[in-house]
């Protein structure tokens, strides 16, 4: 029971993370970086890019690094999801 729940948890936990790099990748387009919710989400998601950005070549005006995020945030959470339902 308490693996269900654990596992219920990082699968929302995920989305969020989800929803929350795709605001990101939206909101660099059309607000300004001084706007205080684009400062709020790049404050959450930029340390969890800026690992990735050291290792990712630049692709001229293309940034892919929100993409491995998403992915990787996907992965991890799958593995971990699996893992816990296991268990039970």
């Amino acid at each position: 029971m308490v693996y269900i729940v654990l596992a219920q948890t990082i699968q929302i936990f995920s989305q969020v993370m989800v929803v929350i790099i795709l605001a990101k990748v939206i909101l660099s387009y059309v607000l300004d970086p001084y706007n205080p919710l684009r400062s709020a989400i790049d404050r959450l998601v930029d340390p969890l890019l800026a690992p990735i950005r050291g290792i990712v070549p630049n692709m001229g005006m293309f940034d892919f690094s929100p993409v491995i995020l998403l992915i990787l945030v996907q992965l991890i959470a799958d593995i971990l999801v699996k893992f816990l339902l296991n268990l039970r």
